[in-house]
């Protein structure tokens, strides 16, 4: 019997499926595959070919797979390797869609085929045709001398097995042109991430009797979560927080537009509401218009007294005058309180070109802390869905008001990992503690 699926045992069977299973690269599993049929019996051939007419013109094919070569270049990284077949015996039974079974290919074979050399010397063919979208684009040929004893009965199967066979080698070939894919996203999401990064204070401000800390973590590898510090006349600082709706790439690019627009501006950025004014014609103008796309943003203007004012006991040693646009009102937390800074609480840059903005001032004492955060600090989730909330916040900025605003930092984030538990973060997350001594 020249071909047959009658001497593969069942541990047989088992061992090659497990060995397959274990395989990421369709040219290494192929090649496995193609050994196990021999080696195991399950299919016995005198050649084997593949064909397939992928992305290519009726009546061209390759054949991308011989018994016969001693090396198989990989068809689908290497399709220029293979030989093209134009027209012949083999195209017409590939593009016929059908299965075939030839048991005088000699007198079928032409003089001038294309493919002579490949099929002269046999007298069965055997075509198995692997369909993908109603079309057998790929088909596997099994070629013996004799044509006695091939077993017909089992044609359906073994049909049946050929297109299993293609398709799980069809979902190697896409799982690995997907993970291509996605380590070179990777990279580039990589540099937009680092892109974004680098447009961040490379460090804080050294104000006097005043401390900073800052805690910055992106959900993704980059995303739109913005702070920044404009040094001003007269010992003067601009503190700016925004946040862009949505996340990763496209977040970032607008956080990256809205950090050019805001050095942009032609003056001193002062006061906060114009400011936010710019920010906002120039987004709304070039930007986010009709898109869906906003950013919230806070701008505040940090003016300490001069020494000879605010060194009296109790006497205010800063003032604070600020902006807002759609964002959180940053936690302002005294001796003995925890409160919203109060203001009015105007639309998002970028929805409406005609918004006219308003400040506000306010005095800040020794002792005095300021918790400046974006959305993904209170709207950090549990496993059960819960968000951690503003109100755990402002109890977390009280609790620990009496530790540097470093170790405070340290405490809050702490805290919020804690609820978590594990949970990966959903949203951008800033938060910048500022304290007068």
């Amino acid at each position: 019997m020249a071909t047959t699926f009658t001497n593969a045992t069942l541990p047989d069977v088992v061992e090659l499926m497990r060995q397959l299973s274990l395989q990421t690269d369709p040219q290494k599993a192929a090649s496995l595959y193609g050994e196990g049929l021999v080696r195991f019996r399950i299919v016995k051939a005198d050649r084997y070919l593949s064909l397939s007419r992928r992305n290519l013109p009726s009546p061209q094919l390759r054949i991308t797979r011989d018994s016969n070569w001693t090396q198989q270049p990989n068809p689908w990284k290497e399709p220029q390797r293979l030989p093209l077949i134009t027209g012949g015996l083999l195209a017409e039974i590939l593009y016929s869609n059908q299965p075939a079974v030839i048991t005088d290919l000699p007198a079928r074979l032409a003089p001038g085929d294309p493919a002579r050399d490949f099929l002269k010397d046999y007298n069965l063919l055997v075509s198995l045709p692997h369909f993908d979208q109603g079309e057998s684009i790929n088909a596997g040929l099994l070629l013996n001398h004799s044509a006695d004893g091939f077993p017909f009965e089992q044609l359906p199967m073994m049909v049946w097995m050929a297109n299993l066979w293609g398709r799980a080698t069809l979902n190697l070939v896409n799982q690995q042109r997907l993970q291509v894919a996605h380590d070179e996203m990777d990279r580039e999401l990589k540099v937009v991430a680092d892109i974004q990064r680098s447009l961040l204070p490379r460090e804080l401000p050294n104000l006097k009797n005043v401390e900073i800390a800052v805690h910055y973590q992106s959900s993704r590898r980059a995303g739109g979560d913005y702070y920044d510090f404009f040094p001003l006349p007269n010992n003067q600082t601009g503190i700016f927080l925004a946040d862009v709706s949505g996340h990763g790439t496209p977040a970032a690019v607008l956080m990256a537009i809205t950090h050019a627009i805001a050095h942009s501006h032609p003056s001193d950025p002062m006061p906060p509401e114009k400011l936010l004014a710019f920010l906002n014609e120039k987004l709304s103008q070039h930007y986010t218009d009709n898109n869906g796309n906003f950013v919230t943003a806070f701008y505040a203007i940090f003016k300490p007294y001069p020494d000879n004012l605010g060194n009296t006991p109790g006497q205010p040693r800063a003032t604070l005058t600020y902006a807002s646009a759609g964002h959180p009102p940053p936690i302002l937390v005294r001796k003995d309180s925890v409160e919203d800074l109060e203001g009015e609480t105007f639309y998002p840059l970028g929805v409406t070109f005609a918004e006219a903005f308003h400040s506000r001032t306010i005095q800040l004492f020794p002792g005095d802390r300021l918790l400046f955060y974006t959305d993904g600090i209170p709207d950090t989730f549990n496993p059960a869905g819960d968000p951690y909330t503003l109100f755990r916040l402002q109890e977390a900025a009280l609790t620990h008001r009496g530790e540097s605003p470093k170790d405070h930092l340290t405490h809050i984030l702490d805290e919020i990992h804690t609820f978590a538990e594990g949970s990966p973060i959903t949203d951008d997350q800033t938060l910048l503690i500022l304290e007068i001594r």
